[in-house]
């Protein structure tokens, strides 16, 4: 074949434009814990530098991002990833990048204008929201530091929403480095917003870090369009059909999301009429819940999701049910010793958080340990329905676990059952509940979805992760919470100890079962360590 002919010229272009969803998701998992360690850092300095009782206690800070995070989640981010992603990705196939880039203009235009309305709402009514719907157990005190700091925040959403909708574009043109990179800044702001505000204007200087950061991250993103052929234009095509098939699928996706965030809403305010500190005791054990479903959950599914978006835009349902099977078994491999240590190491993590050791945090991460596993696998199985934009499924789904949530959150966290502690349970429960429901419905759709070969796999999984638990739980014999053990560097030698163990086991006895996920990891080692070293004379 002649190497200049049109058809080498395609299979060549075919070729550079394949994702490569192990790159992407090295990528992604590598700045998610990058991201993951800043954002337990900022916690840990925010529960070091402040009080978790009294006027300016910890609770205000934690308590003043719930209502920006709705509006963000409810109104945008249903917008940007599920609803969005799956029509410019045809349109950009079908038509090219100019298309795509002025669907996206349409989007951020529309969703612009709502935030700035977002952001007037935010800045008026701060404080009745904190008094009457997030945490109506906090002090006058903590009630007016809490809604100063949520008026910093009043241009997040927008800020937010923007640097979403840019990323999204890149992600399905296959530019992943900025969105990976982006939320990075928005930490490294709020941390030193620590040291720069602690002695003047105190825990309330946390949120004009946090308004700095979300611009850091804007900047950030935009270096990402160099040469993506970006040409903002101030208009919307209200009558374009893609446009109107994004603001159909936006409503349910939007829902379903802003019953995420009720959701937490409703867990913050049950927290705060429990007893003082209850906010930041369960504010901590949820973010140590959340950095492993971002790592391995969400950066994953997030690399693999425009090419599950491409396999249905190029008609071929027969990769993308292989494509789909392929990531779900690898999370559901990663996931089990990840939450095996979640579990059994929960004290170290607690104590790492919380510099003096709280046995209330422990013991809600515990509970939460099992939210984890589920809330990993539901970040792709979630995706196998928005790639056929359907959102609805979703929506319906999480509308009769979020009510089931909400009671048993109620009745598991009265003072004479779990306390703050059922919180946690109560998460672990609708959490399995939703997968099985979901997948349940995936079957129903398609009976030859989990095949032989899926299941096989994950029984061996199964198997080995019951190894890895009982090297778990040997290492934490051997190695036992001392005491005295506050140190960083005590506390992350014993943890960086018993991990190392476990995962040692897990892929180890992998390999011996011969399941396929382990293969990556021996193959990159074999090419370390037999590539040939090239000598120059």
């Amino acid at each position: 074949m002649n190497p200049s002919s049109p058809a080498t010229s395609a299979a060549k272009a075919k070729k550079k434009s394949r994702i490569n969803i192990g790159n992407i998701a090295f990528l992604l998992m590598a700045t998610s814990f990058v991201g993951q360690l800043l954002g337990f850092l900022r916690t840990k300095l925010v529960n070091a530098n402040f009080p978790t009782t009294g006027p300016h206690s910890t609770d205000a800070y934690f308590a003043a991002f719930t209502i920006p995070d709705f509006f963000f989640f409810t109104l945008a981010a249903g917008a940007l990833g599920v609803a969005f992603m799956p029509v410019v990705s045809d349109r950009l196939h079908r038509i090219g990048r100019k298309s795509a880039w002025e669907l996206a203009d349409w989007l951020m235009n529309f969703l612009a204008i709502i935030m700035a309305v977002v952001a007037v709402i935010i800045l008026i009514f701060a404080e009745p929201l904190i008094r009457h719907i997030v945490a109506p157990g906090l002090s006058p005190e903590q009630l007016h530091t809490a809604a100063t700091i949520m008026r910093f925040l009043a241009l997040n959403p927008l800020l937010f929403t923007i640097s979403g909708i840019l990323t999204s574009v890149q992600q399905t043109m296959g530019r992943f480095f900025f969105y990976a990179i982006a939320p990075l800044f928005y930490n490294l702001s709020i941390i030193l917003s620590i040291y720069i505000f602690k002695d003047n204007i105190g825990l309330i200087g946390l949120g004009l870090g946090a308004f700095i950061g979300a611009i850091l991250q804007l900047i950030v993103v935009m270096f990402g369009l160099w040469r993506t052929g970006f040409n903002w234009r101030p208009k919307i095509q209200w009558k374009n059909p893609e446009f109107h098939m994004v603001l159909r699928n936006l409503p349910p996706r939007s829902l379903d999301q802003g019953m995420d965030q009720v959701e937490n809403i409703v867990e913050t305010h049950i927290a705060s009429s429990i007893k003082s500190g209850s906010i930041t005791y369960w504010s901590n054990a949820y973010i140590l819940s959340t950095a492993p479903i971002l790592l391995i959950g969400t950066a994953i599914s997030t690399a693999a999701f425009p090419r599950l978006n491409a396999r249905l835009s190029q008609h071929r349902p027969d990769l993308f049910r292989k494509d789909f099977l392929t990531v779900l078994r690898a999370m559901i491999w990663i996931s089990a010793p990840m939450v095996t240590v979640c579990y059994f190491a929960r004290g170290y993590l607690a104590r790492l958080i919380y510099t003096h050791g709280n046995q209330q945090i422990a013991t809600v991460f515990g509970f939460l340990t099992l939210a984890i596993f589920f809330r990993i696998v539901y970040a792709i199985i979630s995706r196998w329905f928005y790639a056929q934009k359907d959102t609805r499924t979703p929506l319906l789904v999480s509308v009769f676990v979020i009510a089931l949530n909400v009671f048993l959150a109620y009745t598991l966290a009265k003072p004479s059952a779990y306390g703050v502690a059922g919180l946690g349970l109560a998460q672990s429960i609708v959490a399995a509940v939703e997968v099985f429901i979901l997948s349940i419905v995936m079957l129903i759709r398609d009976p030859k979805l989990f095949d032989a070969n899926f299941w096989g796999g994950v029984w061996r999984i199964a198997s080995v992760t019951g190894f890895s638990v009982v090297a778990a739980f040997i290492m934490i014999s051997l190695y036992p919470l001392g005491i005295n053990d506050k140190g960083i560097f005590e506390l992350g030698s014993k943890l960086l100890l018993i991990a190392s163990v476990t995962f040692t086991v897990h892929i180890s006895l992998s390999a011996l079962f011969g399941l396929e996920e382990v293969r990556p990891i021996f193959d990159r080692l074999r090419k370390i360590i037999l590539k040939p070293i090239r000598l120059e004379l």
